[in-house]
């Protein structure tokens, strides 16, 4: 898996709204990778996950709070959107993608294919 922090510039590709890269950590074991994100203020339905291919592409946008019936005459969110692409191994089995969104930190497992898992395998004597 590799990190596509910034997208491109080319010609033919639309621009996209600026955003923020979150935080990630990403842990690995035999049977797959979890991707931890920090991705504070950002709601379950204002979350967009994306695989195409062998792309994964995350995007949240964050809703400021503000009270009922005051204005927000200074703010220090300026960017209220994160944004972080990453290119998956073909070894990882974007069909069984897991998610989960708690407390600001989104948790994405993703499972090895069967056939990239490491296995045991039995010897007999003859």
């Amino acid at each position: 898996m590799s990190d596509n922090k910034q997208p491109t510039r080319g010609g033919a590709a639309p621009e996209l709204p600026r955003a923020v890269l979150p935080n990630v950590d990403v842990f690995e074991d035999a049977s797959g990778i979890t991707l931890l994100a920090d991705m504070p203020g950002v709601r379950k339905d204002k979350l967009e996950l994306k695989v195409e291919g062998d792309a994964l592409l995350i995007e949240g946008e964050v809703e400021p709070f503000t009270p009922e019936g005051l204005e927000a005459i200074y703010a220090e969110v300026r960017v209220p959107r994160y944004r972080r692409s990453f290119t998956l191994s073909r070894e990882l089995d974007t069909a069984r993608i897991q998610a989960n969104l708690k407390d600001g930190v989104l948790a994405l497992r993703i499972p090895k294919q069967e056939h990239a898992q490491p296995r045991r395998i039995t010897v007999t004597a003859a």
